[in-house]
């Protein structure tokens, strides 16, 4: 097996251009000396180096440009080449363009951490699946990175959390210490790929049903018991599809939940508010021009439940809204009959009784 090129982790870079990757790209360089930087075009790159921010998204947050190696979409082997450790903070629904023009060859050596808050979409796969399935990467080149940590907080400088979780725990030490933790960002460290993926997938989805009843005036006591039965589904589908032992209020987990749920700057929020208030699916997602990733990672939670039939109430609710055409108003019906902290107190078997959606 070739070694690293450095000691690790290396030369590290960021596949992605929008506020998230943007927000990463900050905290990498408060604790590295270079990085390599994937957007998508040339003009991009052109605006960047000439304004020295972001000309998109966080343009509050000026960088250095003479510490970035900037590559653009036509560049991504020569970037993945240039990379020891590859971060991964593109939109969902581009990962898959992007890791299929990556010849197998050039990223078999590599350390790749998922920072997506979503899954591969065509395939219904989590991103550390695809990698191993489909780019032939061992568990231990694999890690992912998440927990309540707002881009646009970032660009503030306020206190963040992260977790970063790898098969390999001594490399997710390394990566918290050298890579994610500053003085405004405290990491901490998981073997929980797994379940850290689905819960970044799953708090999306929750987010949408919460500024749904937002939007539709329902109220803050009404909102806080979906999210405690949200946490509670949460755990019930990650225990099934994998079986580890976890905490589920750590804050990768539950933190990350609230956060999305409750923060004016959660996109998914914002999404399913506007549905809430009666636009359509398709004029929210047009207004917003931004991608709520709880909208795609409500159908790929959908299909990969036909598999595990975990009882999901909320999760079905969002996706016979937002794919179905079910009334709002009929499928937050359902919503308010729930007993406060009813998984906590039923089997799998009477949860069935009580909610069919």
């Amino acid at each position: 097996m070739p070694e690293q090129t450095s000691s690790f982790p290396g030369r590290v870079g960021i596949l992605g251009g929008g506020s998230w990757a943007t927000a990463l790209a900050k905290i990498v360089l408060s604790r590295q000396p270079k990085l390599n930087w994937l957007l998508r075009t040339s003009t991009h790159v052109k605006d960047f180096k000439r304004l020295r921010h972001n000309p998109g998204y966080l343009t509050s947050v000026t960088f250095d440009t003479d510490r970035i190696t900037f590559f653009t979409d036509s560049d991504v082997n020569d970037f993945f080449r240039a990379c020891d450790t590859v971060i991964l903070a593109t939109p969902s629904p581009y990962i898959r363009y992007y890791l299929k023009r990556v010849r197998n060859s050039v990223i078999r050596n590599k350390l790749v951490i998922n920072a997506i808050k979503g899954m591969v979409p065509e395939e219904n796969v989590l991103i550390s699946d695809y990698l191993q399935e489909y780019k032939e990467l061992r568990p231990g080149q694999i890690g992912v990175i998440a927990g309540p940590c707002h881009a646009e907080e970032i660009a503030k400088d306020r206190m963040s959390y992260l977790t970063v979780g790898c098969f390999d725990m001594a490399k997710a030490k390394v990566l918290s210490e050298e890579i994610f933790s500053n003085d405004y960002v405290h990491c901490a460290v998981s073997r929980d790929v797994v379940g850290i993926e689905y819960a970044a997938v799953l708090k999306n989805i929750y987010a949408i049903a919460a500024g749904i009843c937002h939007g539709m005036n329902k109220g803050d006591n009404f909102q806080s018991v979906l999210i405690s039965n949200a946490i509670a589904e949460m755990s019930n589908f990650v225990s099934t599809v994998h079986l580890v032992s976890r905490d589920v209020t750590e804050s990768v987990y539950l933190g990350d939940l609230l956060v999305t749920a409750y923060s004016s700057y959660s996109r998914n929020r914002t999404f399913g508010n506007m549905i809430g208030k009666g636009y359509s699916v398709r004029a929210a997602q047009m207004e917003m021009n931004m991608i709520a990733e709880g909208y795609y990672g409500a159908k790929c939670i959908h299909e990969i439940n036909q598999r595990y039939q975990v009882t999901m109430p909320i999760c079905s609710a969002v996706y016979n809204i937002l794919y179905e055409g079910a009334p709002i108003e009929q499928m937050i019906e359902y919503l308010e009959k729930w007993r406060e902290r009813f998984y906590l107190g039923s089997s799998p078997r009477e949860q069935g009784k009580h909610f069919s959606i």
